[in-house]
């Protein structure tokens, strides 16, 4: 039984969602808050994620950058009461699969949540491009078989990348991503890290296969 969890401070919508995911022999986990639903995510595991995109505290799109960077595949969608939020969350590639505007139809959500468990059932857990393999669960990084030693966010910036192959990424979508909103680094920052990583994992790094600068935009990452 696939597990959805569903991240929405609007009690009466989760409890409605939760018994319609229940009819369809989905097994329903609620969260209230973008805290309590990190904790969730980590601790159960589930197929699939329901995030509200405005919800107390921490909101529902730093929520999404945050389930990323710790590694989970599961596919989310997300929810918004606005049309322009959305747009705004996607362009910032944030690390949503899907989205809808509230009010949601259930036929709809149940179609969308089956075509996106249908598309990432078979996901890998281990990545490899090149000479290069990526556990995404236990965040290791090889090459030749020999293991890489990366920072923290030079990890988070090749998940980030690994997340959006074969997108063109300007450097302010990755440091909105990757440092966060409220971070104060500057685009130099992505270029030194993006240099390091290439150090660590391209062939040649100053004729790049994988990490490719893309002139007047930014990256992109091709396997």
């Amino acid at each position: 039984m696939n597990k959805i969890l569903l991240v929405d401070d609007d009690e009466n919508l989760s409890d409605a969602l939760s018994v319609m995911l229940e009819r369809e022999n989905y097994l329903p986990l609620l969260a209230r808050n973008a805290e309590t639903g990190f904790e969730v995510a980590l601790t159960q595991k589930p197929d699939l994620m329901l995030v509200d995109l405005r919800l107390p505290g921490m909101g529902g799109a730093e929520l999404c950058k945050q389930l990323r960077l710790s590694g989970l595949q599961a596919p989310i969608i997300v929810l918004s009461g606005v049309a322009d939020e959305v747009e705004k969350v996607l362009l910032l590639e944030i690390g949503a699969d899907d989205y809808m505007v509230k009010p949601v139809s259930p036929r709809e959500l149940v179609a969308r949540i089956r075509a996106l468990l249908r598309r990432t059932s078979r996901l890998d857990k281990v990545v490899k491009f090149g000479e290069v393999q990526i556990d995404l669960d236990r965040r290791i990084i090889q090459r030749r078989g020999q293991e890489v030693k990366a920072t923290r966010l030079e990890y988070e910036l090749l998940t980030f990348f690994l997340h959006n192959a074969g997108r063109a990424l300007t450097r302010d979508m990755i440091l909105n991503a990757v440092w966060g909103f409220e971070a104060y680094p500057n685009t130099r920052t992505v270029d030194a890290h993006v240099v390091r990583l290439r150090q660590k994992l391209e062939e040649n790094p100053t004729a790049p296969r994988h990490l490719q600068t893309i002139h007047a935009v930014g990256y992109r990452f091709v396997t």
